[in-house]
Order: C-alpha cells, then structure tokens, then sequence
C-alpha cells in the first residue's frame, strides 16, 4: 500500500485531491494537514511516500515543508502543488527538496502520473519550466542564469522598448559597450531578434523587477 499526504489549507482542495488519488488501487490518504507545520509533523509521524504539498499555506510555505521533509531524512518524496506558474518558484522547490511541481490546473490531467512518478522516486517534470528543470536536476545551468547583472539590465530595458542610445543614455555607457552586452545576452539565451528577448523577459519575470 502506498501512502500519502495531503496538505492544503482548503477543505475543498484537500478534498478535490482524495477524490482522484483514492481511484488507483493500492493507494491511501494516511494524512491530511491545514498548514506547513501540520505538514511537517504528519509526515515525521506517518512517513507517507508522497507529500502533496501546496505551496501557499499558514505557518510555512510548501518550500519551507519540502526543505524540512528533507531535513529529517524522511522516505518521503514532496511535491509543490500551486497555482503560481513561475520557474524561479520551481527551481526554489526543487533546490529545496521537491520532485515534482504541478499546477492545480493541471491536477485533473497529470497527479495521477506525478505521483506514479514519484512512488518510484524519480522527479516529476511538467509546465513551461520543466527544461529548466531538467538542466537543474542535471546540474546545468540554463543560459539566463549566467547573465551578468549588466546584461539583465539592458536586456530589461530593451524588452521595454528603449533604444541602445536610449539605453546607453539611462546607464552612463557607450553606445557601443551597450551594443556588446546586448549581444551577449542574446548569444548566451540563443536568441537572435529583439523580439527574443521580449520574450525572455517575460518568461522570467524580469519586467517586473
């Protein structure tokens, strides 16, 4: 019989969640908690394979309850279940412990596989993040994460529809040093048009810093 723990601080998501896992044969809900700390200590206590935890909860965040799941060196294997679609949160979960991330959007259609996945404790990959994933668990780095802290911010701006004298301007450089990182950036995102750099910046977030 293989266990598992739910953790979500709404009643009707916990409940959501039972409904799909109970249909394999083979499985049990040993646990259920409304909060990180609850997660913690239901997991210390029951040792389930799998510890499905969302990642915004009272006490403790999903990430914090992953790391500490780890901390005890526990059997169990924890995924992040959110509704926030970011790559920086997925790559946190995942430094921290986690082996899967899924949406809750995507609960109908893949829980049943990341759990298969991680009862035979291998990671479970899903979502527009999931190459950064892999390159994570692979020990590489994806390419906009050697980008200098220059380049992120020319990149940024240009994503803004500033021009590089304009750029060159709002950071006190040449026009030709910004034409320099301008062009790494792209070389090291593998992108070839402004229009692929837009794109990076939305994808990370970088707009929004």
């Amino acid at each position: 019989m293989k266990r598992i723990l739910i953790a979500d601080d709404h009643a009707a998501v916990r409940a959501g969640l039972r409904a799909i896992l109970e249909q394999r044969v083979g499985w049990e809900i040993v646990a259920e908690a409304r909060d990180g700390s609850e997660a913690v200590s239901a997991a210390v206590e029951k040792r389930p394979d799998v510890a499905i935890v969302d990642y915004s909860m009272p006490l403790m965040t999903g990430v914090d309850v992953a790391r500490s799941i780890k901390g005890h060196q526990l059997p169990t294997e924890t995924m992040i279940f959110t509704v926030h679609e970011s790559s920086a949160l997925a790559r946190q979960a995942f430094d921290a412990g986690a082996r899967a991330f899924l949406l809750k959007s995507d609960a109908s259609k893949m829980l049943l596989a990341a759990v298969d996945s991680l009862i035979l404790h291998k990671p479970y990959y899903a979502g527009s993040f999931s190459k950064e994933l892999r390159h994570a668990a692979s020990g590489k780095r994806c390419p906009h994460e050697v980008l200098s802290p220059r380049e992120k911010m020319i990149v940024k701006l240009v994503a803004e529809g500033h021009s590089n004298k304009a750029v060159s301007a709002m950071l006190n450089l040449s026009v030709k040093t910004t034409e320099t990182h301008r062009a790494a950036a792209m070389r090291k995102l593998n992108v070839n048009s402004t229009a692929g750099l837009v794109r990076y910046a939305l994808r990370s977030k970088l707009l929004e810093a």
